[in-house]
């Protein structure tokens, strides 16, 4: 595709539960996909390594949560921790997207989907849309 379109993961990290949505094969629209627990935990790793495999990923977008003067706090330091150990098991690009807006979005969409992967599908959602402002 000339366009350069490319299948997204987005991972809304949570200790206990993370949220996973991914794009479509244009890379244009996100959809919550599900909930992995313990992401950061050999077997968590694994399935999302899996997850990756399966869809095809080319990039896996992590959001960080800065507080909201834009700082790191705990909970962003362990989130780069989660994302060095991501960079280790899935061999695809990964980054980081601020994501200090998304999780109060997604309690606000009603869908089926748990709140944490609809909490991921918002960051994609965003990431996205940024994404297609850049280029």
């Amino acid at each position: 595709d000339p366009r350069g379109a490319v299948r997204v993961m987005a991972l809304d990290y949570g200790a206990a539960r993370t949220g996973v949505a991914l794009s479509d094969a244009t890379g244009t629209i996100a959809s919550p996909l599900g909930v992995v627990e313990r992401a950061a935990g050999e077997a968590g790793l694994a399935r999302l390594a899996e997850i990756v495999r399966e869809n095809g990923v080319e990039l896996v977008v992590v959001g960080l949560p800065l507080t909201l003067r834009g700082e790191r706090g705990e909970q962003a330091r362990e989130t780069e921790r989660f994302v060095e150990a991501l960079r280790g098991a899935v061999g695809v690009e990964v980054v980081t997207f601020d994501e200090r807006f998304t999780t109060s979005l997604a309690a606000q969409t009603p869908s089926p989907a748990p709140e944490d992967a609809r909490a991921a599908a918002h960051l994609l959602s965003g990431y996205l849309a940024r994404r297609e402002a850049v280029s």
